[in-house]
């Protein structure tokens, strides 16, 4: 989601994240799980627009803007070149489905879902397996970027209102191409945003052991 923000052409025919909201109602605990896209993830809220009617919580409605923890996230969605990728939940229902259920049940979506038994996870991994490390376009794009930053030295220093610098988006995308050049032009590993983190923190906490390790000469 990182790049396709800063794509002219989008890639992704759609992107969406699947939310557990829950609400107490009648002295229990109800949950629904409903689908977010416009997504975007900060290190620390997953952000978007629920898409869905809740059937039972009046809590949240369709159109709203909602920012939840990663940790809510119960399945991930998207599409690009013709095929889903992800879609654990939706795969499942499909599996229940005759056929004609699944025949119209894309025709509804306007996407084709292929085989329910088979979830394709990433497009990388299926695709391109040797980008899993690092998106391509963070390798692709260096020399576009080093001349950004030559033209543009203050944004190297430049914090968001909630102190996120341009090392702690790289550090939470996977980008170590870039994060080296920003280092090397003498961005703070050690600055720290509202939530006290440092790009370090968001790169261990995100499993980017290739990010970690350059943020730790």
């Amino acid at each position: 989601m990182y790049w396709e923000r800063l794509r002219i052409v989008p890639a992704l025919s759609f992107a969406c994240v699947k939310v557990a909201f829950s609400q107490e109602l009648n002295g229990s605990t109800e949950v629904e799980h409903m689908w977010v896209n416009d997504v975007y993830f900060d290190g620390e809220r997953v952000c978007g627009v629920l898409v869905n009617d809740p059937n039972v919580l009046s809590n949240v409605k369709n159109g709203d803007e909602v920012a939840v923890p990663l940790e809510q996230i119960s399945d991930w969605m998207f599409a690009i070149e013709g095929k889903t990728y992800g879609g654990f939940s939706v795969q499942a229902m499909r599996k229940a489905m005759s056929e004609s259920e699944r025949a119209e049940h894309d025709e509804a979506w306007g996407l084709n879902f292929g085989d329910p038994d088979v979830v394709l996870v990433a497009y990388e991994q299926q695709e391109h397996p040797q980008n899993l490390t690092e998106h391509p376009m963070s390798v692709n794009t260096k020399k576009n970027f080093e001349e950004f930053l030559r033209g543009y030295p203050d944004e190297i220093t430049r914090t968001d209102d909630e102190g996120y610098t341009m090392l702690h988006h790289e550090a939470i995308a996977g980008n170590r191409t870039r994060l080296e050049l920003l280092l090397a032009k003498g961005a703070d590993k050690n600055a720290k945003n509202i939530h006290g983190k440092t790009a370090l923190d968001y790169a261990r906490a995100l499993g980017w052991d290739h990010v970690a390790e350059a943020l730790s000469k």
